[in-house]
């Protein structure tokens, strides 16, 4: 029997099932009602979570529009701008709340407040329109796990332009491929990233990427590693520098709905990558809502997705979800086993972090790992755990059940996919509900087939 058959006969006999805790149910952001309630109007169902989540400029007064399928429009007719919504209406409220724990991989650290943030956000708007970035324009983000990579992304959603952020673990010509099919006229990279205690050349990277893509017009390169990089005159700037004269305030342009927001490409390993667009209000509203209810999210908890930006994950659920709901995240350079296997675990710990998003696979190597190293730090600040990126076997669900969440929080095991944007199906933590390998029901609104 075929590795693949014998999973599937595995999930298909697994019977175990965990039903919320009362304790948990008696919080939830969602209870068993809010299935019935959007399945007898799910198009209000959605509404009600634009109009109540978003702020907008004008309010739309449509919902959907499906005059044109599969060409669906969402809130059409509404104006609004993300990087509002993720900054501007949080300042009076909780500017100086946290919005992100920054670690780096050597352990320098930063402390981000949403006006923090705000600031540094604006300074860079500013700063790409210096030189000559306009509403529509692409640029192309080849950054590591740094601050300056959510920065760069709510930068350019404030002035309009669209950003396509390349993982920066891709190689030169990966990332040549993204910018030509974007015809991105600036790339954002650093001097060179962290990665198990050595230094990734991102800028050489991006140099060999722009001779081949003749709609570059400069490079910005952040300084993280302090190597030595070849700077072309008229061309490249150092991001120190660019923004040092920049004003800490700016307007947020005024956007369409079904303006474009970003690109981001698939992975390519069954083809040529796919440029997957993703536009204004329907995304933040699924983005929000699903990082709402999903998460059960509350004003106190730390929250981190240890996923890397560059993917999807990254975008709905480490920076426009969390942000727009005015969430205190945790963001990582390094990778999870560097400088040793408890990386993950002492973060944790020093941060207090309540709620943990990761990967199957991440999963069965800290299983792999050892069980000493999750046991040698307090987890006991976790309240809900989360997978994402591909199923996983009961097996890795029961260890992270027991050794990561001490048989208390309940694990939400997403499905969904660059395409979507936003999770699609999921259990609802207090509602639903949870069986090991198995995603459970769609999110409310939502309705899932099987074909063949």
């Amino acid at each position: 029997m075929s590795e693949e058959r014998q999973a599937l006969e595995n999930l298909l006999e697994e019977n175990r099932v965990f039903e919320p805790s009362s304790e948990f149910t008696a919080q939830a952001n969602a209870g068993p009602d809010i299935y019935g309630t959007a399945d007898d109007d799910w198009l209000g169902f959605w509404q009600e979570q634009a109009l109540s989540r978003i702020s907008w400029f004008t309010e739309p007064t449509e919902v959907l529009d499906d005059s044109n399928p599969p060409f669906y429009k969402w809130f059409a007719d509404g104006e609004l701008n993300l990087a509002y919504n993720c900054l501007d209406r949080h300042l009076d409220t909780q500017g100086d709340k946290v919005a992100y724990h920054w670690i780096g991989e050597p352990g320098d650290t930063r402390t981000i407040t949403y006006r923090q943030l705000y600031e540094e956000v604006c300074r860079f708007a500013n700063a790409l329109t210096s030189l000559g970035v306009e509403r529509g324009d692409r640029v192309a983000i080849y950054l590591g796990m740094v601050p300056e990579l959510p920065v760069a992304m709510l930068a350019c959603a404030r002035i309009g332009a669209v950003h396509s952020v390349v993982f920066a673990g891709f190689s030169a010509d990966a990332l040549a491929d993204r910018i030509d099919d974007a015809e991105a006229k600036v790339i954002i990279t650093s001097d060179g990233g962290w990665r198990r205690g050595s230094v990734v050349p991102l800028k050489a990277a991006a140099d060999v990427a722009a001779s081949r893509c003749p709609t570059i017009e400069h490079i910005v390169t952040v300084k993280r590693t302090d190597s030595e990089v070849t700077m072309t005159e008229g061309r490249d700037v150092w991001y120190h520098d660019l923004v040092a004269d920049q004003p800490a305030t700016s307007q947020p342009a005024v956007l369409g709905a079904e303006d474009l927001l970003y690109i981001l490409y698939t992975s390519g390993t069954t083809g040529k990558p796919k440029g997957i667009i993703h536009t204004q209000g329907g995304y933040l509203t699924g983005a929000t809502t699903t990082h709402h209810y999903v998460f059960d999210l509350k004003p106190d908890d730390v929250y981190w997705c240890a996923a890397d930006i560059g993917w999807v994950t990254g975008h709905s659920y480490i920076v426009y979800g969390p942000l727009a709901n005015g969430a205190t995240g945790v963001m990582y350079e390094g990778a999870p086993n560097f400088p040793d296997f408890d990386r993950l675990w002492q973060i944790i710990d020093e941060y207090q972090v309540t709620i943990f998003y990761t990967a199957p696979t991440a999963i069965r190597a800290f299983m792999k790992w050892g069980d000493e190293y999750p046991a040698a730090h307090d987890l006991s600040s976790l309240r809900l755990l989360g997978t994402v990126g591909e199923p996983i076997n009961p097996e890795a669900w029961m260890w992270y059940h027991e050794h990561i969440g001490g048989e208390r929080c309940p694990i939400v095991d997403t499905w969904w996919q660059t395409e979507t944007g936003g999770i699609m199906i999921s259990p609802l933590p207090g509602a639903v509900a949870t069986k090991p390998g198995s995603a459970t029901r769609p999110f409310p609104g939502l309705e899932a087939n099987v074909v063949d």
